[in-house]
Parts: C-alpha cells; structure tokens; sequence
C-alpha cells in the first residue's frame, strides 16, 4: 500500500488496506461481518476476525452431542472377512515379488566371459574353475 499509494495520507492508506483485506475474505459471511464494524486499519480488521474466527471456532465444536458407538456382530465378522483377504493378498504380493527378484530376464545372445557360453553372464557361470575346487 505504501508503494501502490505512496501521495496518500497514512490513514487513507489504511483504510484502504482494510477495505481490501475485507474484499479478500473467501467467507461470506466473516466478510459482512467485517466490512460491518468498518475498521479504519488492517490491523483492527485482522484483530477483529481472528477473534470472530475464533469464537465460531469454539461454537461449532462446543455443542453438547455425544457420539453413539453401536456394537453388531455383522460389521465385526466383515472386519474380520476384511482382515483375512488382506493378509491372503499381502502373501501373494510378497511371493509375487519375491519370485520376481529371483527370476531375471535372460539374453539368450549373452556371453560368459569366463566359460565363453552362450545364456548367462559371468556372476551366473556355474563352471568350476581350478581355484574354486580348492
């Protein structure tokens, strides 16, 4: 604002800044509010809707409702139907994986370089050399 409207006196710059901040406000209803007590400063604007937000706060969660718990046995033998597939899948997807980390995709075109054979690569070669017989 000081930049924007730098040849205006201070208070009218401020009551632009609090018309503005008003004009911002996403509730329709905090922003009535606001632009009610027709606030000279954005601080006083600020002020004033932290404490509306608070106290609409405070209203909204201070109702005297208790929640009702109801106890049936169809949504315990679900929970536990539910519970079962889910370790049945989570067993399958950890032999699934743990069969993909075993089987690699072959080359048929590669070469060994300690056998020179076709199919499989050096770390894989099951040749015996005359180190390792020792």
């Amino acid at each position: 604002m000081s930049l924007a409207y730098a040849e205006c006196p201070l208070d009218v710059r401020e009551s632009l800044a609090a018309q503005y901040f008003a004009n911002a406000i996403r509730d329709e209803d905090m922003q009535h509010s606001t632009r009610f007590i027709d606030a000279k400063d954005l601080k006083s604007a600020l002020a004033y809707n932290m404490k509306y937000e608070g106290a609409r706060t405070v209203s909204k969660t201070s109702k005297h409702v208790r929640s009702i718990e109801i106890e049936d046995n169809t949504s315990r033998e679900r929970n536990n139907k539910f519970e079962s597939l889910y370790n049945r899948l989570e067993k399958l997807f950890n032999s699934s994986v743990a069969g993909k980390r075993n089987t690699f995709r072959r080359n048929p075109n590669v070469t060994c370089w300690r056998c020179n054979k076709k199919g499989h690569v050096q770390r894989e070669c099951q040749t015996i050399t005359s180190n390792q017989e020792n």
